[in-house]
Parts: structure tokens; sequence; C-alpha cells
């Protein structure tokens, strides 16, 4: 690594690294207030409100990322433009080209950093954040467990156990439901294929009843639908049903397989697992995008100039990536092509401007 590589770098990682740390803080500022009727009307602490946010900020650091790279790449180069730095570079028969190599290979490096930071850390700072807001906040003390790709949970009359809740659909998939008496003794077990939200009341379909009479034998009773008297709602499941945010790639992958060998539906978590793929991988892109923008004249650079198109670039990747995973997610296209495109396009349209770079 030579000493204009070096300066190259320094100069990028300083405007990355503020402009990173001003996004996270923005953010959970613009969080915190969002949230503060949920705080106030549950009495929170100061303690239990600055946790929820701590335990918040890995999540915010991985999406703010791509959006640090693309302006930090913009801003150190076209300020680098702008004092003729470029212009003398040039002169002494270095390429373009060549100036912009250390950004490229540093953006892979912060790549791979924002991939395991979502797959190690964030997993775990989510499911903390949730435990934050439900238990220690909103003082929900019958928060169940997801165990095993199961969700298990000690209600008011029984145990419960489902394969999965979809939040989409209000619908509990997979149910498995223990009903016991005062004195702890088991009186009734419904197994369902699901059970959807209607009209406030959960209404079960292709039901086994299986009735324990004191002292006698268990009858077994086939129903097609019937409602069934669970006095939790949805959102008393949706604390303990994990999300995709909440599990790494090889967890997610073993829900997957678990879900689909029980027949049910799972274009929804494919399509957000090749995301947990593709979403990284744009900090690369973007970079090659903002280098592009940059050098397209010795004299375009300039802050406003580059948060100006760091803003619309950053608006219509996110854009395109949020508009093709709702597709994935309705099953309008695959799961593949709904994670992937937004880097296709993007990634395309920075190849041809890369290439036509005047060096």
């Amino acid at each position: 690594m030579n000493i204009l590589d070096r300066y190259i770098l320094k100069e990028f990682i300083k405007i990355f690294t503020l402009i990173l740390i001003s996004l996270t803080v923005l953010y959970l500022i613009a969080d915190f207030f969002e949230r503060i009727r949920m705080f106030l009307s549950n009495h929170a602490t100061l303690g239990q409100m600055m946790s929820y946010s701590l335990w918040n900020m890995p999540m915010v650091l991985s999406q703010m990322v791509p959006v640090a790279v693309l302006l930090g790449t913009l801003l150190s180069f076209g300020i680098l433009s702008k004092n003729y730095e470029i212009t003398a570079v040039k002169a002494n028969g270095v390429s373009l080209y060549r100036i912009s190599l250390p950004i490229i290979i540093l953006s892979f490096v912060i790549c791979i950093a924002a991939f395991l930071l979502s797959e190690f850390i964030t997993p775990y700072t989510n499911q903390k954040v949730k435990y934050t807001k439900f238990v220690e906040i909103q003082k929900r003390e019958k928060l169940g467990s997801f165990k095993q790709n199961q969700i298990w949970y000690r209600g008011e009359n029984g145990i419960y156990n489902f394969s999965m809740f979809d939040p989409q659909t209000n619908t509990l998939k997979g149910i498995r439901i223990n009903l016991f008496d005062r004195g702890m003794n088991l009186y009734e077990r419904i197994d369902a294929k699901e059970a959807r939200w209607e009209d406030d009341r959960w209404v079960c379909k292709n039901l086994l009843v299986t009735t324990f009479p004191e002292g006698g034998f268990p009858l077994l009773e086939k129903i097609s639908s019937r409602v069934i008297g669970l006095p939790e709602r949805p959102s008393d499941f949706m604390a303990v049903q994990k999300s995709t945010g909440e599990m790494g790639l090889v967890e997610l992958n073993r829900f997957i397989k678990k879900t689909r060998s029980e027949g049910y539906d799972t274009i929804r978590y494919r399509t957000d697992m090749n995301g947990k793929i593709a979403f990284p991988l744009v900090s690369v892109i973007l970079a090659v995008l903002g280098i592009s923008f940059s050098l397209r004249s010795e004299r375009s650079g300039g802050i406003a100039h580059g948060i100006g198109i760091g803003i619309i670039i950053g608006f219509s990747y996110w854009l395109i990536f949020a508009f093709a995973i709702s597709l994935g997610h309705a099953g309008t296209i695959p799961p593949v092509a709904a994670a992937w495109a937004a880097n296709l396009i993007l990634g395309f349209a920075a190849l041809i401007m890369f290439m036509r770079v005047k060096t």
C-alpha cells in the first residue's frame, strides 16, 4: 500500500465513520420520539429506555452501513476533486481506476463486516429489544418461548404449542393445545391444522379434539371448524414468534426446512433469507456508483452535490429493494429474484457508469 492509497483510505474512513455515527444517532433519536408514548404509558424507567435504544443499535448500524459507504465515497472523492488533488494525481500518470481501487477493496471488507454483524450479533440484540419492550416495559409475564422451531406458550387455560404464527394473516399453524383444570389435570387436547383470528376470536379448521373424562377412556372427535376460547390475542403470540431479523441464516434455514416439511408456505421466510445475503453486498455496488458520480468531471465535487446524489441513489435503492421484497412475500416473483433485483439493477448501472469514467 503506497502513500496515495493510505491518504485516500484515511479521508474515506474519516468521513464514513462520521456519517455512520451521525445517521445512527439520528435514527435512534427519531425512533425514541416515535415510541415515547409507549414508554410513558407503561411508566418505563430511564434505564429501560436507554436499554431499548442500545440493544437496537446493532440493527440500525447494519441498516445504515450502505448509505454511509455511498455518502462517504461521494464526499471523499468530491472533496479530492474540488481541491484539484485528483487532477494532480492524473498528471502524474495514475489512472482514476487505480485511485478508486482502495475504496472498492475496503467496501468489500465493510460488506463482510456488515454480514457478520447481521448474522451473529443483530439476531441476539433484536431478541433483547423484543424482551425489553414486552417484558421489562410492557410487563407481559406470560411471554412464551421459541424452541426447536416451535412456539411454546403458557396461557391462562393451558399450554399451547404451535409450529408458527403468521402475523400478516393473524394465523396460527400446526396447533397443539393442552387444557388443564384448576387442579392441573389434563381434560382436553386440541390438535388443528390452523386457527385464524376472525371477529376477535380464534376459528380453528380441521380439528381433532381429545377429551379426558375423569375415570374414563379418552374420547376422540373430528371437527371441521370450531371457535376455541383462547383469551390470548394475536399480539400475544407476535411477541413470541421469532422474526427473520431474530434468526441467523443457519437457524432460519432450519426453520424453513422444518416448516416446509410440515406442508406450510415459507415463501416469506425464503425471500427474507435471500435478502439477508443480498443486502450487505449493496455496499460494494454503492461504492462503485459513488466513485463513478464523483469522477464524472474534475469539478463536479462538493458536499451539497454529493449529499444530494447520495440521497437520490439511496432512496432509489430502498424503493426498488422494498418493492421487490414485497413482491417476493406475495409470491409474485421467486424469492431469489426478489432479494437480488435491486442489486442487479444498481450493479448493472454502476458497472456501466464506472466503465465510462474518463481516466
